[in-house]
């Protein structure tokens, strides 16, 4: 049995991957249990690699030191390439202000730090580990960790300490701030609910159907294309005419509208009303009715975009009605219904609705590939290729003015930024980043599991005296100051001036705080999805800022 001792006592690869296989395993499970009905997932693996450490079950320091670095760069990219197709798009309309908002509990949450470590003398690294359990964002602890050891060639044990005992308060006083807004203000959730149309009327570019009867005299003998020249600033797509009751035909540029003529047209949603006062008025007749017309040989399919050849063309350029006499009405991406413009650039995995004969639909699948088997082969040339473009990017010097040791993105910003990049516009140039989301889930819980083991396990001799003799305590109530401030002053800000809605409100400030629990009290509470828009739109720039907020604070150490 000396195997098995060796195995369990030693110092290998082997022993080192079993404790943390142990130590991930029972994080996973533990982290389900339910205390008032929050739980804490994941980051439960922390505690039971600390625990572990603390019995003395530890590992090689070199294993942990790998794990813990590729985790983080598995954790981040996946990340990134989640939050990239809708970064840049966060900024447009009200996400703007939203972004803006979220923003600045990071910079309050920094300025905290800063600020406490002044008043309390406590090491920077220390408070920036304490400032990112109080805010539950581990990317910015792997940020602050990779910054201190570029810069100093060293590691400090405080920064996970600091992390781990702010956490689990940093949890519940983001719900409680949530909660404070709320009764600060005496919010109504029965009237918040009814202004949420309010808010879905800002998502124009989502797709809806309507049938129309032509009853305007301005468009009697007009061609489609005349009239899409007319609505130029309207997005929509006359997808079938029925005349006369008895034949219903695809629609081209070329059709001409006459009175009393049946259509089904596709637009934005924003541009639904327009459509209908010019065109004429609307007639209750759905979907599956225009599918069961009698002399129909018309068909409507979802095809899906497999072929990588295909990957950032315009749906315009494949001149797909003119070969084949069929209509796209719909693009589905990311499970949002966009019309189908011309000018829209095509990505894999999207889902186009496809009207014309059978056999024309057929042919029209062919080109765009519709083979979910190749859809599920994984495209690791994007992944490993923007790994390795990431840690080159990481480990760029930058030299800002007024700091005299350079910056660099680190492991943690470098993956994270290029990541945002190849998924917003890596079509642009043919490569193919399309993963799914079972895939990519897999990706970054694998990685944070990795990360979050290794530094418990690299800490967790020192936590008992940290929290005993070394004024543990004390740094959680400087974590709730850093959770609680920020968020109240945004939230009375969001509330009062900017009138946000408490559903929006509840999103943005869960998003500002990148915490999934926050949010699933969110969604409860409201009993919608409006929480889970706001907090998916700051929730990249947020990401990216609270990585940027721990590495700058890091930094500013050196110089002081």
């Amino acid at each position: 049995m000396d195997w098995l001792q060796e195995l369990l006592t030693g110092k290998g690869v082997a022993h080192s991957i079993l404790v943390l296989s142990v130590a991930i395993s029972l994080g996973i499970q533990l982290g389900k249990i339910k205390l008032l009905g929050i739980s804490i997932g994941m980051t439960f693996i922390l505690f039971v690699s600390i625990v572990l450490s603390h019995w003395g079950f530890t590992a090689d320091k070199e294993v942990l030191h790998f794990f813990k670095d590729f985790g983080l760069i598995l954790f981040v990219f996946a990340v990134g390439m989640q939050v990239g197709p809708s970064f840049f798009s966060s900024f447009k309309e009200g996400g703007m202000t939203l972004n803006i908002l979220a923003s600045s509990v990071v910079l309050l949450g920094g300025g905290l730090t800063l600020l406490l470590h002044f008043v309390t003398d406590i090491s920077m690294p220390t408070m920036v580990g304490i400032m990112s359990g109080a805010v539950t964002n581990t990317p910015g602890l792997g940020a602050a960790q990779q910054a201190f050891g570029d810069a100093t060639g060293q590691t400090d044990e405080t920064i996970v300490l600091g992390y781990a005992v702010a956490y689990p308060l940093g949890v519940i006083g983001i719900i409680l701030s949530i909660l404070f807004v709320r009764y600060a203000f005496g919010v109504n959730l029965q009237k918040e609910a009814e202004k949420i149309a309010e808010v879905e009327a800002q998502h124009t570019h989502r797709a809806t159907s309507l049938s129309l009867e032509v009853k305007n005299p301005a468009i009697f003998g007009k061609t489609v294309k005349q009239i899409s020249e007319l609505l130029s600033h309207s997005e929509f797509i006359i997808s079938r005419i029925l005349r006369n009751e008895t034949q219903e035909d695809l629609v081209s540029n070329s059709t001409v509208l006459q009175e009393n003529d049946k259509i089904l047209v596709i637009a934005a949603e924003g541009d639904v009303e327009v459509i209908r006062t010019f065109i004429g008025k609307e007639i209750s007749m759905s979907n599956e009715e225009w599918m069961e017309q009698k002399h129909s040989q018309l068909v409507s399919r979802r095809i899906i975009v497999t072929k990588p050849e295909l990957n950032g063309k315009r749906l315009g350029d494949l001149q797909l009605r003119n070969m084949y006499g069929v209509n796209i009405t719909r693009i589905n991406r990311s499970g949002i219904d966009m019309v189908a413009m011309r000018g829209l650039s095509l990505q894999m995995g999207d889902k186009l609705t496809v009207v014309g004969t059978k056999e024309a639909v057929k042919k029209t699948g062919e080109v765009l590939g519709n083979s979910m088997r190749r859809l599920n082969e994984p495209n690791l040339i994007a992944l490993f290729l923007g790994i390795g473009l990431g840690v080159l990017l990481g480990s760029i010097p930058w030299q800002i003015p007024g700091i005299p040791q350079p910056v660099k993105l680190g492991l943690a910003g470098g993956p994270l930024v290029v990541a945002i990049l190849i998924s917003s516009f890596g079509y642009k140039y043919k490569l193919i980043t399309y993963t799914t989301q079972g895939a990519l889930l897999m990706l970054r819980e694998v990685g944070i599991s990795l990360f979050l083991a290794c530094v418990g396990l690299e800490a967790g001799d020192s936590f008992v005296d940290t929290i005993v003799n070394r004024g543990g305590l004390v740094w959680i109530g400087y974590g709730v100051i850093i959770t609680v401030i920020p968020l109240l002053i945004v939230g009375t800000v969001g509330r009062l001036y900017y009138k946000l809605n408490y559903f929006t409100l509840m999103g943005l400030l869960a998003g500002s705080t990148t915490d999934p629990p926050a949010l699933a009290y969110a969604n409860a509470t409201s009993g919608n999805g409006v929480p889970a828009v706001s907090y998916a739109t700051v929730y990249p720039v947020t990401m990216f800022l609270r990585v940027l907020m721990a590495q700058l604070l890091i930094l500013l150490f050196r110089t002081l």
